[in-house]
């Protein structure tokens, strides 16, 4: 099931590419998403200790948010987090997902509701409504309302995950 809207938002599309989205705001959706996926990865971590690709990727995001590497580097440590969550089980595979999401956030900001939505998943049914307002208290006030409207507007593909 895809995540990311068949119409992008030019509100997560970078002035560079013609959207609105400012390099700040990009850099606080990433911290958001990191937030979000280190927020679970234990789930991964507590039975797959000596597999570090998940972790990694999100040591990637967070230089990416220094700017210390470039987009195409955290856009590969991406692919590698999803590698981590190949043939694993629920929720740790879920939270090898959401950290793939987060390091993503630097190619396609839309990736952040993506990091979100997998660490929700991560924590299952039970505590899906706890980590969702956790998320949420964690949303830096400049792009509160902008996260929110795309929780509201794609939730239906992430799985209703930010439904009350």
């Amino acid at each position: 099931m895809p995540i990311l809207p068949t119409v992008r938002d030019p509100r997560l599309i970078t002035v560079r590419r013609g959207g609105a989205l400012t390099d700040e705001h990009h850099r606080l959706l990433a911290e958001w998403a990191v937030l979000c996926a280190e927020h679970v990865l234990h789930l991964f971590e507590d039975d797959h200790a000596d597999d570090h690709r998940p972790r990694d990727a999100l040591a990637v995001a967070h230089a990416w948010i220094r700017g210390e590497v470039p987009m195409k580097t955290a856009h590969a440590a991406a692919f590698q987090a999803n590698a981590a969550a190949r043939g694993l089980p629920d929720p740790a595979r879920f939270a090898a997902l959401s950290a793939g999401q987060a390091v993503a956030v630097a190619h396609v900001a839309a990736h952040d509701l993506g990091a979100a939505a997998y660490a929700i998943r991560a924590v299952g049914p039970a505590a899906r409504l706890s980590e969702r307002d956790w998320q949420r208290e964690q949303l830096p006030a400049a792009v509160r309302e902008l996260v929110l409207d795309d929780q509201r507007r794609r939730s239906a593909i992430c799985w209703h995950v930010f439904d009350d």
